[in-house]
């Protein structure tokens, strides 16, 4: 089962030869989600070869130009290949006032149905849920209202010890209640203990994704021990402090302290500002703090 996370932008707002703008796309439980569109981001798509037949949400953080824009161009060219399936859209109540009436327009020949479903920015609540995947908003700080997201695997199942149920012909029917943490009762009346038949579940995957933010512990608590975290890291260190804090961005040390502190497995850094020609200051930068940083790049996958 794949887990992983791949940059199509790794960029920030100002156009880069090298980068194109903030875009992601995470595997998960065989299910794709994509987080935040920048512009290209369909070209990006092609170009790296993913495949998007399991795609059915978008998560977008905030209504800054290099994190939605991507959506009207996107959703045509998904029109002009025949997508089907209908695609929901998670995003900060105004985005479908702003950009619904330029994709109805554009997107005029798609066969599948596009919804919008706003959440509040203000909050941390749980925006999505099926039965295998849940995902939560995390309230940023930034120049507009922000969200990043945390996703995450429910519980899962625990697995059957195969030398164990066949001691004691345990039905494969019965199966099903043992992974769900069940004993099982022979015909003569014994009681065995679901731990004698099965084995722990595998550890649960989370990644949270924070987006365009200034330095902040507010999310700690939910983001504690993640598989990986994606940070935005827009300047190093060393840039002018004033500009740091008036446009509410992090640093990459500032990530890599948000990691460490969250005791998080592996950091990805992005979202880069246009005037840094390589990412490796980044990554440097961050191993000071956080060793398991690594500086994110177009068409990089992460995996977890």
């Amino acid at each position: 089962m794949e887990y992983s996370l791949r940059i199509l932008g790794s960029g920030s707002a100002k156009p880069s030869v090298d980068r194109f703008q903030t875009c992601q796309i995470l595997e998960m439980r065989e299910r794709q989600f994509l987080i935040d569109c920048g512009e290209g981001a369909q070209t990006r798509l092609r170009q790296y070869n993913s495949r998007t037949s399991r795609l059915n949400h978008i998560f977008i953080s905030h209504l800054h130009g290099d994190h939605c824009l991507g959506l009207v161009g996107l959703l045509s060219t998904f029109g002009m290949l025949g997508r089907m399936n209908d695609l929901v859209i998670h995003s900060h109540p105004l985005l479908e006032k702003i950009l619904g009436e330029q994709i109805r327009f554009f997107a005029v020949e798609c066969h599948f149905r596009i919804f919008f479903e706003p959440f509040n920015p203000d909050v941390s609540e749980i925006i999505y849920e099926d039965k295998a995947v849940t995902v939560r908003t995390l309230p940023l700080k930034h120049t507009v209202p922000t969200c990043g997201f945390l996703f995450e695997e429910k519980p899962l199942s625990r697995h059957i010890n195969k030398e164990m149920v066949d001691a004691f012909n345990v039905p494969i029917a019965y199966y099903k209640d043992l992974k769900e943490g069940k004993d099982f009762i022979t015909p003569d009346g014994e009681i065995v203990s679901n731990r004698r038949l099965t084995i722990e579940p595998s550890e649960r995957k989370r990644m949270a994704y924070m987006s365009d933010t200034a330095y902040s512990e507010r999310n700690l608590r939910w983001i504690e021990g993640v598989d990986l975290l994606y940070h935005e890291s827009t300047y190093l260190s060393d840039v002018d402090k004033v500009k740091l804090k008036t446009r509410m961005h992090s640093s990459a040390a500032q990530a890599a302290q948000i990691a460490y502190m969250a005791g998080a497995k592996k950091l990805v850094l992005g979202h880069y500002s246009s005037s840094y020609k390589s990412s490796q200051p980044f990554q440097d930068e961050a191993r000071k703090i956080f060793p398991e940083s690594y500086a994110a790049n177009d068409g990089d996958t992460f995996e977890f």
